[in-house]
């Protein structure tokens, strides 16, 4: 195991029953308290695909990794965001969860034709979100040229819905 992954694994606890019964939460809030560690994640995430225009960050704990990482990468964010949390013109995507589904958006005008976008999470479950927001930048004429995670859940084999995407995570459990 790399020294990263280690740091990574001893600074996330799992919360039991959250946010309903039988689900386990991977909680990152310790590693984020962590300036080393947080600062160590801040720099993997932004050296994985050098070269890039902007880095997308989902809602919610994807906005914690994906902006700092795209300062220090030099590219634009763009938050992608739950339904009707954005205020221009957007487009939209739903998908299913581990535990229900959901709908996110990107403003209609994040992206240029032809930006590489690195699309950033936490975690890697079981691909939907991720899945979704491969389609919305595409829509937009995009290039997606992988997805960053923090972790990656590999029991749930995300993995499979984007066989067409570079996909990297720190650490595989």
């Amino acid at each position: 195991m790399s020294e990263l992954s280690q740091l990574i694994l001893d600074r996330i606890r799992d919360v039991n029953d959250y946010p309903k019964p039988g689900v386990v939460f991977k909680d990152i809030t310790p590693l984020l308290a962590d300036p080393q560690a947080f600062g160590a994640v801040v720099d993997a995430l932004a050296g994985l695909f050098p070269g890039v225009d902007k880095i997308v960050g989902i809602e919610a704990r994807g906005f914690i990794l994906a902006a700092p990482a795209a300062c220090r990468a030099n590219a634009g964010f763009v938050p992608v965001r739950k339904k009707g949390k954005l205020p221009s013109a957007t487009l939209e995507a739903s998908y299913d969860l581990e535990y229900g589904s959901a709908t996110i958006e990107v403003h209609q005008d994040a992206f240029e034709p032809g930006d590489r976008v690195l699309i950033v999470d936490d975690v890697l479950a079981t691909g939907g979100t991720a899945e979704a927001t491969v389609e919305l930048i595409r829509r937009t004429g995009a290039e997606v040229v992988g997805v960053a995670v923090l972790m990656e859940l590999a029991f749930l084999k995300g993995r499979e819905r984007l066989a067409d995407i570079d996909l990297r995570a720190l650490v595989i459990v």
